[in-house]
């Protein structure tokens, strides 16, 4: 079984979907691994390093694409790399394909099998797939590190002959992988820190990292917050209208404050509007992780850097590039055991969909919609 790793064009992107230590993993399974020439230079592997792994390394995406059955990639496929994929070959990535409906039915279109792995089922066996997950973490960890470089002060409480420094008061909202991440991190640099989750039962995890987990109480019933896998719920308008006004006192007297609250192939949602941002004090950063889909703050612009009354607003995108090391490893191994659902009969591929995370997965097969998917899966995506 072949496969195919590309060179991402999306700029800005330094990670790849896998590092040569998995390469040679997969090619004792009984894959031959190809990857286009500089695929992993971004995340400083060489080309020499894949073929010492057992790869073979290629000049041209044409040519990779001509010989691979399956393309593993971390980005939907560029318009001119969709004309590159045929009729038979499975594509696996990380793919948003809620944000491309028209790529999508290109793919449809051309017999390409997609499997994308945002919608990782949160079970225990996939765990070691969550390409979400994984990188979530290593997002939270950066937008901690990414707001204090533009946060005029320290974070952490310093004594000196000159004074006694106080910390400063970190706010995280949305307690999932990225948020949990970002506390702990801030905690390790010395602040103090507070978050909020709409989810009741993410509060022990919260206190367990050293953070005060806010009291504010939304009165709805337990499904209009979170939906099957426990991650959350888009909440209609008027709760989203009581939450927002129960964060304002708390934003307001913030130092920093980390968004990283997102829901499954939805928009951001909406949590600080203009009017709170405006109650901050001068010096305040908000890193909103929410950026590429919209972002958690109202005045957020994606990938841009804007201050608004003397707050500073970060609008982060694809903070894991920025740590391409360890972040290419962390997805080589989700690829890796991802890879390893697929039965393999003469080294040829036969796809299967007993499997619950394949089924969850797949968004096209033969050259139509799978049936399991996208519509009729509850969707698997995570919140940051």
């Amino acid at each position: 079984m072949r496969i195919g790793i590309v060179r991402e064009r999306i700029a800005g992107e330094r990670r790849v979907a896998l590092v040569p230590d998995a390469v040679m993993r997969l090619c004792r399974q009984g894959f031959e691994v190809f990857v286009e020439r500089g695929a992993g230079e971004g995340a400083f592997y060489e080309d020499a390093a894949y073929r010492e792994a057992g790869a073979h390394v290629v000049e041209e995406a044409e040519e990779l694409y001509r010989q691979v059955q399956l393309v593993l990639r971390l980005h939907m496929p560029t318009e001119e790399e969709l004309e590159l994929l045929h009729s038979g070959q499975v594509l696996i990535g990380i793919l948003q394909a809620w944000r491309y409906p028209e790529r999508v039915e290109r793919l449809r279109a051309r017999g390409v099998t997609v499997f994308a792995l945002e919608r990782i089922p949160r079970i225990s066996r996939a765990q070691s797939m969550d390409v979400l997950s994984s990188m979530a973490s290593l997002a939270g960890y950066r937008a901690v590190l990414e707001a204090a470089m533009y946060f005029p002060r320290l974070l952490p409480m310093m004594v000196t002959a000159a004074g006694t420094l106080p910390p400063a008061l970190v706010l995280v909202i949305g307690a999932g992988v990225a948020g949990l991440q970002a506390i702990a991190t801030a905690r390790r640099l010395g602040a103090r820190v507070e978050a909020y989750d709409i989810r009741p039962a993410v509060k022990e995890q919260v206190e367990s990292l050293g953070a005060r987990f806010l009291p504010i109480v939304l009165e709805a019933a337990p499904e209009e917050l979170e939906q099957r896998g426990g991650y959350a719920r888009e909440l209609p308008e008027e709760l989203r209208r009581r939450q927002q006004e129960a964060l304002a006192a708390y934003v307001a007297r913030s130092d920093i404050v980390i968004t990283t609250a997102a829901v499954p192939e939805r928009p951001a949602p909406r949590l600080i509007t203009a009017a709170m941002v405006e109650q901050m004090k001068p010096g305040s950063v908000i890193a909103d992780l929410a950026a590429e889909t919209g972002g958690n703050c109202e005045l957020t612009q994606p990938g841009q850097v804007l201050q608004h009354r003397g707050v500073t607003i970060l609008g982060l995108l694809n903070l894991p590039a920025r740590l391409p090391v360890h972040a290419s490893q962390m997805l080589a191994r989700n690829f890796e055991q991802f890879l390893l659902l697929f039965r393999r009969a003469e080294g040829q591929l036969q796809l299967h969909f007993e499997d619950e995370i394949l089924r969850a997965t797949c968004l096209v097969h033969d050259g139509v919609l799978h049936p399991f998917s996208p519509e009729a899966v509850p969707s698997a995506g995570a919140t940051q």
